[in-house]
């Protein structure tokens, strides 16, 4: 486990930036966080990493958005998913959910995954949880967690 502060929207982006050098393809990341806690742009940072060139945003009403980037100079898929407004399973397997879970071709990074908690009890590589500072509302407490 590993716990980062972040004062500021940049240092979120940047912890993001750093920690997808740890990731590869078939990865998934599952966030948990309240809204506004960060979660959008600690993947920003990600993407970044991966050298996306697309806008990267919530796909909170599409739920899902996907961007391409590069890997050791190699193509790469990252499937950003925004569970958000999913309100019960029927609609995670309207959206193909399981589909793209397991598809190893792909980094998957999933906000507010606890609303497919069943899915995605076993299925995940790391855990990103990002906490709101109680004192200071800039601050946030980033814990990353890698599933053994």
């Amino acid at each position: 486990m590993y716990k980062h502060i972040s004062n500021n929207t940049q240092e979120t982006f940047n912890i993001g930036s750093e920690f997808a050098k740890s990731l590869k393809e078939s990865d998934i990341v599952i966030f948990e966080g309240d809204l506004g806690a960060g979660k959008t742009q600690f993947i920003k940072g990600i993407c970044k990493a991966f050298d996306v060139n697309s806008e990267v945003t919530s796909p909170t009403f599409t739920l899902i958005n996907i961007y391409d980037g590069y890997h050791n100079n190699s193509p790469i898929e990252i499937v950003h998913i925004d569970l958000y407004r999913v309100k019960n399973p029927r609609e995670l397997a309207n959206i193909g959910f399981d589909e793209y879970l397991f598809d190893t071709s792909s980094i998957k990074l999933i906000e507010w995954s606890q609303k497919a908690k069943e899915l995605l009890e076993n299925n995940y590589n790391y855990k990103v949880e990002i906490l709101i500072d109680d004192q200071d509302e800039n601050k946030r407490t980033i814990i990353v967690e890698k599933k053994m």
